[in-house]
């Protein structure tokens, strides 16, 4: 259960469009990620998973300094001094990885500045990453003689890809912001005081569009990656959208040259 504190490192916001923003906040540490924030980080994403309002979630840092510099490494003499500890700390992460890696609505990372370690995997995770011209990445987890742990490590590999993921980990630089999108490591890159206004612009685009449809999209994607063969129940699923009244809201819209306002049905 989340104390006060906990609550306050990562804050949840939403508006009448249906666009929820989670914002770590702990900008006096450049939003350096603890324990407790990724558990809290865990149990609001499974909240905002449950709510069919929902039509896209932000994840940001607070203010423009950083998205996330990783794991506080001021917990590493309480929380992580030993295997025993680690395990115990890697199950608050790798579940909230999970959750995140799941997630049925749309996620956009807005990404100001640096966005390295643990707040990399965060924005990774993301289906849209957008970051400013100065923004700065990488996992430089080696010069601390630390491993990334099999549920992180296949975050990192299914973004840019396992030849990639290893030039990453083995070199442990900082990556510019050009170069991450030469590496598939972020979407988009605009002008450092265009990151906010341009995430918004995402989230709204997809808040317009039909949100069964987005969450059905994610699943057969995810689907997609397993390598054992489609059911036949699996394949007809795809045609489960003519059934709803979101299909008949946007075809008539089409046709009458109007702006669909799909309810989520």
């Amino acid at each position: 259960m989340s104390t006060a504190e906990d609550e306050s490192s990562v804050l949840v916001q939403a508006d009448d469009e249906g666009i929820a923003t989670v914002v770590l906040n702990r900008p006096h540490k450049l939003n350096a990620l603890t324990k407790p924030m990724w558990g809290r980080i865990g149990e609001v994403c499974r909240k905002l998973n449950e709510d069919d309002d929902i039509r896209c979630i932000i994840f940001r840092g607070a203010g423009e300094k950083a998205f996330g510099p990783g794991n506080d490494i001021s917990e590493f003499e309480t929380e992580r001094n030993n295997r025993e500890q680690a395990i115990s700390y890697g199950e608050f992460m790798h579940s909230t990885i999970q959750v995140l890696k799941n997630m049925r609505h749309p996620t956009v990372a807005m990404i100001h500045g640096i966005c390295v370690g643990g707040g990399l995997e965060i924005a990774g995770i993301c289906d849209i990453r957008i970051c400013g011209e100065n923004s700065r990445f990488g996992a430089p987890i080696s010069k601390l003689g630390l491993v990334m742990a099999y549920q992180e490590i296949s975050c990192l590999r299914d973004l840019v890809g396992p030849q990639v993921a290893l030039e990453i980990l083995l070199e442990a630089r900082i990556i510019s912001a050009y170069e991450a999108l030469r590496m598939n490591i972020v979407s988009r890159v605009v002008a450092d005081n265009k990151v906010e206004e341009e995430t918004m612009a995402t989230a709204r685009r997809i808040a317009a569009g039909a949100p069964l449809v987005h969450r059905w999209h994610k699943k057969f994607l995810r689907r997609l990656a397993d390598p054992k063969p489609l059911s036949s129940n699996e394949l007809l699923e795809g045609f489960d959208c003519y059934d709803t009244e979101d299909f008949q809201i946007g075809y008539k819209a089409f046709l009458n040259k109007e702006t669909p306002r799909f309810k989520g049905k």
